[in-house]
C-alpha cells in the first residue's frame, strides 16, 4: 500500500509539472519525456492496484463462521454419528461401536496433519498424471503453513482443520458396515490404509484440482468424496467379512432408539457445518445451501415414512431417522447448484431409493451391512450426484449450466465421476482388506462375537446393573 501511495504521489507531481511546463511554453522534447514518464507511472499504479485486489484478504466474518462450521462437523461425528450407530447395535456391542468411531476420528486427525492435507491439496507429485490422482508431500507436517497463511478469506489453519473433519468422518462412517464383528486392531490398521489409498486420492481428484475436477464434475460438499466412498467401502467389507452370527435367523433389533434419535438429530444439525461450511464464506450462496439442506432432509423424512407406511402399515422412528440421513446425503453434492424446490424433489426421491436399497436390494444380494451404510450413504449419494445434473436446471430453480453444457452433458460427467469413485474405492478396499486380514485378521472369534465386543475387546460394559 505504501508503494501504491508513493506512485500516486509521483503521478500527481509529474502531472503538475507537465501542466506548468505546457503553460510556460517549455520545449516539446521535455513535454514528451514528462508525458511518457507519467504514462509509465500510471501503468505501474494499475499493476500495483490489481495486485492489491488479487492478494488474499482475511475476512473476520468468514473466519468466525468457518470455525463454527468446523466445530459443527466434529459434533456430527462425536457424538452424533457415534450415538446414531451406538443405538442401532445390540447392547453388548454398543461401546465397541462408540470406540471405533471415536478412535478412528482421532487417528485420521493425526494422519491428516502428518501427510493427508499435503497429498489431498498440494501439487508436486512428480508427473502430470500423478497430479491428477494425488498431490505431493511438500506440505507434509503442514510445512510452510504459518498463522499468517491465508486460504481465500480465512486462515489456512482453519481450512486445514475444516477439511480434517471430512477426512476423519468419512472412515468413521464405514464402521457401520462391519459393526459387531470386527477386530479392533485390524480395524485401525485398515482405516489407516483406507485413508491413504482411497480417501486422499479421491479427495484430490475432486477438490484438489485432480482428474474428476478437470472433467467438470460437481461435488460441492462430498457426495463422491465422503458418502459414495464410504458406502462402497462398507458394501465391499460386508461381503468380504461375512454376516454376523445368526444374521437372518435371529432378531437383531436396535437396543436404544432414543439414543439413535439423538444421534440423528445431532447429525442433522451438524450437517449445516458440513454443507454450508463448504462455501468457505458467509455469503448468499451459503444461505442458499442452508435452506436447500433443510428442505431436502425434511422431504426425505416424509418420503421414507410414506413408503414405509404403505408397505408396513406403520411409520417408525428408525425410518424417520434413516430418511433424514438419506436426505442429508443426497443434498450434499448438490446443495449449491439446485434451488429449494429441486432440493425437495431430490431429498424425496433419494429417500425412496435408499429405502429400496435397505430392504429389497439388501435381501436380494444377501449382504450384512449392519447399519446400512451402503443403502443410505452409498445409494443416496449416487442419487444426489446424478440427480443434480437434472435439478440444477433453471426449470427447477437451479443455477443453470456453464456455457456449452446441458442436462445430458452434465449427467454424463456426473456419471463418470461416480463410476471412477466406485471402481477406485471397490478395488482398493478389496486389496487392502486382503492384506490386513492376512497380517492381523479382521474378524473376531466366534466366542468373542457371541459374548459381545464390549467385554471381549474393551473389558467394559455399557450398562452396569
Amino acid at each position: 500500500m505504501k508503494k501504491l501511495f508513493s506512485k500516486l504521489g509521483v503521478i500527481g507531481l509529474l502531472s503538475f509539472l507537465l501542466l506548468s511546463f505546457t503553460q510556460m511554453g517549455i520545449a516539446n522534447e521535455v513535454f514528451d519525456i514528462t508525458k511518457e514518464t507519467v504514462l509509465v507511472a500510471e501503468q505501474d499504479v494499475l499493476v500495483l492496484a490489481e495486485a492489491v485486489e488479487e492478494a488474499p484478504t482475511l475476512n473476520s466474518g468468514d473466519t468466525a463462521w468457518m470455525i463454527v462450521a468446523t466445530i459443527l462437523v466434529i459434533v456430527m461425528a462425536i457424538p452424533g454419528l457415534a450415538l446414531f450407530y451406538g443405538g442401532l447395535v445390540r447392547s453388548k456391542n454398543m461401546l465397541s461401536v462408540l470406540m471405533q468411531v471415536f478412535v478412528t476420528f482421532s487417528l485420521m486427525s493425526v494422519l491428516w496433519v502428518i501427510y493427508g492435507y499435503s497429498v489431498a491439496f498440494s501439487d508436486g507429485s512428480g508427473t502430470p498424471w500423478g497430479q491428477m490422482i494425488a498431490g505431493g508431500f511438500g506440505a507434509a507436517f503442514l510445512n510452510g503453513i504459518t498463522p499468517d497463511s491465508v486460504s481465500g478469506t480465512i486462515p489456512e489453519y482453519v481450512f486445514v482443520t475444516f477439511q480434517l473433519t471430512f477426512a476423519a468422518l468419512t472412515p468413521a462412517l464405514i464402521v457401520g458396515g462391519f459393526a459387531e464383528r470386527i477386530k479392533f486392531s485390524g480395524m485401525l490398521l485398515f482405516m489407516a490404509g483406507w485413508f491413504t489409498i482411497v480417501y486422499l486420492p479421491i479427495c484430490h481428484m475432486v477438490w484438489g484440482g485432480g482428474l474428476i475436477a478437470e472433467m467438470g464434475a460437481i461435488d460441492f460438499a462430498g457426495g463422491t468424496v465422503v458418502h459414495i466412498n464410504a458406502g462402497i467401502a462398507a458394501l465391499v467389507l460386508a461381503l468380504l467379512i461375512g454376516p454376523r452370527i445368526g444374521f437372518g435367523k435371529e432378531a437383531m433389533p436396535p437396543h436404544n432408539m432414543p439414543m439413535t434419535m439423538i444421534g440423528a438429530s445431532l447429525l442433522w444439525a451438524g450437517w449445516f457445518g458440513f454443507n454450508v461450511g463448504s462455501e468457505l464464506a458467509a455469503d448468499g450462496t451459503a444461505g442458499a445451501v442452508m435452506i436447500n439442506t433443510q428442505v431436502a432432509t425434511a422431504a426425505a423424512v416424509l418420503g421414507w415414512l410414506l413408503i414405509e407406511s404403505l408397505q408396513k402399515g406403520k411409520a417408525s422412528m428408525l425410518g424417520g431417522a434413516s430418511g433424514a440421513i438419506a436426505g442429508l446425503v443426497a443434498i450434499t453434492p448438490a446443495c449449491a447448484v439446485v434451488g429449494p424446490m429441486g432440493a425437495i424433489i431430490l431429498g424425496f426421491v433419494a429417500s425412496l431409493f435408499a429405502y429400496w436399497a435397505c430392504t429389497s436390494l439388501k435381501k436380494v444380494i444377501g449382504y450384512d451391512d449392519s447399519l446400512d451404510v451402503f443403502g443410505i450413504h452409498g445409494v443416496a449419494g449416487i442419487v444426489g450426484a446424478l440427480g443434480l445434473a437434472i435439478l440444477m436446471s433453471p426449470t427447477f430453480g437451479g443455477v443453470g449450466f456453464d456455457e456449452g453444457m446441458s442436462v445430458a452433458s452434465q449427467f454424463i460427467i456426473q456419471a463418470k465421476s461416480v463410476g471412477i469413485t466406485i471402481v477406485w474405492c471397490a478395488i482398493a478396499t478389496f486389496v487392502l482388506y486382503k492384506i490386513v486380514n492376512s497380517v492381523v485378521g479382521m474378524r473376531v472369534s466366534v466366542e468373542s462375537e457371541r459374548t459381545g465386543l464390549d467385554t471381549t475387546s474393551h473389558g467394559e460394559t455399557a450398562y452396569n446393573s
